[in-house]
């Protein structure tokens, strides 16, 4: 159940997010659970290279977002092969707290393309509910290679619409 009361404030990304939110993928079991993760995911170099790029980028709207002056997450929307897609990663201690669910919420009123596709690993139990309470419906799925459990790895495919 998504907890409306929650103050949660969603701002464009900044450079100086970057160093903050590098931190959140260093996390073994947000690894795990995210699963799709670039090889070297302690590499902070790459990921400062990337991000900066993505957020000089007209097609990226990422989002850091803010819960009682503490950055807890970021939320972004980009196209990848012809298609938008969403992702996000919450910071592992605001799991299970209502945080990711009124994020998406709130970051899909102001992000008004459509269609949209949220990939999510089989076993990401947590992200399918958030994607399935945003509206999102599983539309299929996909096997892919998952650096952060070093196998192949099924993962679903949902979509929202409207």
């Amino acid at each position: 159940m998504t907890n409306n009361k929650l103050d949660i404030k969603l701002r464009p990304t900044e450079i100086l997010d970057l160093d903050f939110l590098f931190q959140f993928q260093l996390d073994k079991q947000g690894r795990y659970i995210a699963a799709f993760m670039p090889k070297d995911p302690t590499d902070k170099f790459a990921y400062l290279n990337k991000y900066t790029k993505l957020l000089n980028n007209p097609t990226v709207n990422n989002q850091t977002i803010i819960l009682d002056n503490v950055i807890v997450e970021s939320i972004a929307k980009f196209v990848i092969e012809g298609d938008t897609e969403i992702t996000y990663w919450i910071d592992r201690k605001f799991w299970g707290q209502g945080i990711a669910t009124k994020a998406l919420k709130e970051f899909l009123a102001i992000e008004t393309y459509r269609p949209i596709l949220g990939r999510v690993a089989f076993d990401n139990f947590g992200s399918q509910k958030v994607l399935e309470k945003c509206g999102f419906v599983k539309i299929g799925a996909d096997k892919g290679f998952a650096n952060a459990r070093q196998a192949e790895i099924e993962e679903y495919i949902y979509k929202i619409s409207e």
